[in-house]
């Protein structure tokens, strides 16, 4: 069985996690769920890992949650309980996070690019926030984070409205450092991961936590009281009708 992710270390002090369910455009399901909180986990733990890179493979960064799986979850009452920890996992990760975007960053492919230090995208690359659309709620302390970074109407307008937006708005709103030209976003990550790996490891794990520490309560707050809300959309109504409509539209 393919693993669903892969750890590399690309360049020293340089970890490489890449999401690999290219035929799902890496949809996220439990296993690779746990296979990212593992991998950050290790990558934490390690002293020779000084920086992470997250990517996804196959040209996609990754499409979100595996609606199949989640609509199981939902059914049999599982609920959303892995994706919370892995949120709260990245989110804590004391090492510095670089994320390289191509193709779909959709749901939590977006989301989580707010736990990221830095994050680049190829041109083409697209992004979404389809929570409402699927009788849902935002996640990952986006209700939070993204108004922090963006202003309080665009994050309305992506949050709410749920439409596909491009690398440049994506930048424009905070969650970009930077757009490359498509396929080059991995290239530049690395090189920036490097850049960090050769810094004093003590004096950019305390630039990381200070950084962090004025949000970081309210951070962990709006991520447990969004996964309340999230859970019990799972099981409504309306999410199950939107679920069904989707894996039909399949």
């Amino acid at each position: 069985m393919t693993e669903t992710v892969l750890n590399e270390d690309v360049a020293e002090g340089v970890r490489q996690i890449t999401m690999n369910r290219p035929d799902r455009r890496n949809a996220l399901d439990r296993a690779t769920y746990q296979g990212l909180i593992d991998a950050l986990a290790a990558a934490d733990a390690d002293a020779g890992v000084r920086a992470i890179v997250l990517t996804g493979a196959g040209g996609c960064f990754t499409s979100g949650n595996d609606i199949k799986d989640f609509a199981a979850a939902a059914a049999t009452g599982v609920g959303a309980r892995i994706a919370i920890d892995f949120l709260g996992a990245i989110s804590t990760t004391k090492k510095p996070i670089v994320a390289a975007v191509e193709g779909f960053a959709v749901g939590i492919g977006t989301t989580m690019l707010l736990h990221c230090d830095l994050a680049f995208a190829g041109k083409g690359a697209s992004f979404r926030l389809p929570f409402v659309a699927l009788g849902l709620c935002p996640e990952g302390g986006s209700s939070y984070l993204l108004p922090l970074i963006a202003g309080s109407k665009r994050a309305a307008e992506l949050l709410m409205l749920g439409e596909v937006f491009s690398p440049e708005v994506a930048q424009e709103a905070g969650l970009l450092n930077a757009v490359t030209e498509a396929g080059e976003a991995l290239p530049l990550a690395v090189e920036k991961a490097k850049a960090l790996a050769a810094l004093p490891p003590q004096s950019v794990a305390l630039t990381k936590m200070l950084l962090k520490r004025g949000s970081a309560a309210a951070t962990a707050e709006t991520i447990a009281t969004e996964a309340r809300h999230f859970g019990e959309r799972l099981m409504s109504a309306e999410a199950q009708a939107a679920f069904a409509a989707f894996l039909m539209k399949r």
